[in-house]
Protein backbone atom coordinates (compact mmCIF):
# COMPACT_ATOMS: atom_id res chain seq x y z
CA UNK A 1 0.00 0.00 0.00
CA UNK A 2 2.77 2.38 0.84
CA UNK A 3 5.13 3.96 -2.22
CA UNK A 4 7.57 4.80 0.53
CA UNK A 5 7.69 6.86 4.15
CA UNK A 6 10.09 10.28 4.69
CA UNK A 7 11.05 11.60 8.32
CA UNK A 8 12.41 14.50 8.74
CA UNK A 9 15.54 15.23 10.67
CA UNK A 10 17.25 18.77 12.14
CA UNK A 11 20.68 16.75 11.69
CA UNK A 12 21.23 14.33 9.03
CA UNK A 13 24.26 13.24 9.98
CA UNK A 14 23.24 12.30 13.67
CA UNK A 15 19.90 10.27 11.90
CA UNK A 16 22.61 8.20 9.33
CA UNK A 17 24.62 7.49 12.67
CA UNK A 18 20.84 5.94 14.32
CA UNK A 19 19.61 4.40 11.38
CA UNK A 20 22.44 2.68 10.18
CA UNK A 21 22.63 0.60 12.78
CA UNK A 22 18.41 0.20 13.56
CA UNK A 23 17.63 -0.87 9.94
CA UNK A 24 20.29 -3.15 9.41
CA UNK A 25 18.87 -5.36 12.56
CA UNK A 26 15.58 -5.55 9.55
CA UNK A 27 18.06 -6.08 6.86
CA UNK A 28 17.64 -2.78 5.19
CA UNK A 29 20.79 -0.87 4.17
CA UNK A 30 21.53 2.80 3.42
CA UNK A 31 21.14 3.19 -0.96
CA UNK A 32 21.27 6.25 -0.67
CA UNK A 33 23.19 9.45 0.62
CA UNK A 34 22.67 12.81 -0.53
CA UNK A 35 23.47 16.57 0.69
CA UNK A 36 19.85 16.67 2.62
CA UNK A 37 18.62 12.96 2.88
CA UNK A 38 19.46 9.40 3.05
CA UNK A 39 17.26 6.71 1.90
CA UNK A 40 16.98 2.72 3.06
CA UNK A 41 15.39 -0.07 1.79
CA UNK A 42 16.18 -3.96 0.83
CA UNK A 43 18.64 -4.82 -1.76
CA UNK A 44 17.50 -5.55 -4.85
CA UNK A 45 14.36 -3.53 -4.23
CA UNK A 46 13.85 -0.53 -6.98
CA UNK A 47 13.76 2.03 -4.75
CA UNK A 48 14.14 3.19 -0.89
CA UNK A 49 11.58 2.56 1.05
CA UNK A 50 12.34 4.96 4.39
CA UNK A 51 13.68 8.15 3.49
CA UNK A 52 15.46 10.23 6.21
CA UNK A 53 15.56 14.09 4.83
CA UNK A 54 15.43 18.05 6.17
CA UNK A 55 12.03 19.50 5.82
CA UNK A 56 11.73 21.00 1.74
CA UNK A 57 10.33 24.11 3.73
CA UNK A 58 13.47 24.38 5.23
CA UNK A 59 11.83 24.88 9.16
CA UNK A 60 12.76 22.82 11.43
CA UNK A 61 11.51 19.04 11.41
CA UNK A 62 9.13 18.14 14.21
CA UNK A 63 7.40 14.94 15.37
CA UNK A 64 4.18 14.38 14.65
CA UNK A 65 1.91 13.38 17.56
CA UNK A 66 0.23 10.48 17.10
CA UNK A 67 2.21 9.63 14.26
CA UNK A 68 4.43 5.87 14.43
CA UNK A 69 5.91 3.73 11.56
CA UNK A 70 6.21 -0.11 12.23
CA UNK A 71 8.78 -2.01 10.62
CA UNK A 72 7.96 -5.78 9.92
CA UNK A 73 11.02 -7.67 11.63
CA UNK A 74 11.68 -11.53 10.47
CA UNK A 75 11.43 -12.74 13.95
CA UNK A 76 11.35 -11.76 17.77
CA UNK A 77 15.00 -11.77 17.39
CA UNK A 78 15.10 -8.54 15.11
CA UNK A 79 12.82 -7.20 17.02
CA UNK A 80 14.88 -7.45 20.07
CA UNK A 81 17.83 -6.41 18.36
CA UNK A 82 16.22 -3.04 16.78
CA UNK A 83 14.93 -2.35 20.42
CA UNK A 84 18.52 -2.95 21.57
CA UNK A 85 20.50 -0.51 18.34
CA UNK A 86 18.21 1.96 18.50
CA UNK A 87 19.16 2.59 22.21
CA UNK A 88 22.99 1.98 21.76
CA UNK A 89 22.64 4.44 18.72
CA UNK A 90 21.15 7.69 20.34
CA UNK A 91 17.05 6.58 20.40
CA UNK A 92 14.95 6.73 23.76
CA UNK A 93 12.42 3.48 24.73
CA UNK A 94 9.28 3.63 24.40
CA UNK A 95 8.23 -0.24 24.86
CA UNK A 96 10.62 -2.56 25.61
CA UNK A 97 10.22 -5.45 23.19
CA UNK A 98 7.12 -7.97 23.96
CA UNK A 99 3.75 -9.24 23.29
CA UNK A 100 1.23 -7.07 23.05
CA UNK A 101 -2.56 -7.17 23.15
CA UNK A 102 -3.17 -6.47 19.08
CA UNK A 103 -2.99 -10.19 18.35
CA UNK A 104 -2.10 -13.86 20.06
CA UNK A 105 1.76 -13.10 18.14
CA UNK A 106 2.08 -10.04 17.85
CA UNK A 107 5.80 -9.19 19.20
CA UNK A 108 6.97 -5.15 19.38
CA UNK A 109 9.54 -2.84 20.62
CA UNK A 110 8.85 0.69 20.42
CA UNK A 111 11.28 3.71 19.96
CA UNK A 112 12.09 7.14 19.75
CA UNK A 113 14.75 8.22 17.12
CA UNK A 114 16.89 11.24 18.24
CA UNK A 115 14.76 13.68 15.96
CA UNK A 116 11.61 12.17 18.23
CA UNK A 117 9.99 10.37 15.38
CA UNK A 118 8.28 7.13 17.15
CA UNK A 119 9.26 3.93 15.52
CA UNK A 120 8.37 0.18 16.14
CA UNK A 121 9.41 -3.02 15.34
CA UNK A 122 6.72 -6.06 15.16
CA UNK A 123 7.34 -9.11 14.17
CA UNK A 124 3.68 -11.50 14.00
CA UNK A 125 5.13 -14.65 13.83
CA UNK A 126 4.68 -17.33 16.21
CA UNK A 127 7.93 -18.47 18.07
Amino acid sequence: MLLYVTLGTNDLARAIRFYDPVMATLGLTRQVTEEDEAGYGADGDVRCRLWVTYPYDKQAATVGNGSMLAFDAADRAAVDSFHAAALLSGGADEGLPGLRPFGPDFYACYVRDPDGNKLSAVCERRA
